[in-house]
């Protein structure tokens, strides 16, 4: 019985550091996500001041 309840405790951990593991990279894609948005933004920023200059 005890040893039930060992395993029990250790499929649970597991569980909760995939979670955290699913979570931790989500969120790393979201901050990437959000980098490459801002890098995009300056560069079409770049591209209508150049476009104008150019006018």
């Amino acid at each position: 019985m005890e040893h039930l309840i060992h395993e029990d405790l250790a499929r649970a951990h597991v569980g909760a550091r995939l979670r955290e593991a699913q979570l931790t990279r989500r969120e790393q894609q979201l901050v990437r996500a959000k980098r490459l948005s801002r890098r995009a933004e300056r560069a079409a920023a770049q591209a209508r001041l150049a476009l104008a200059r150019a006018l």
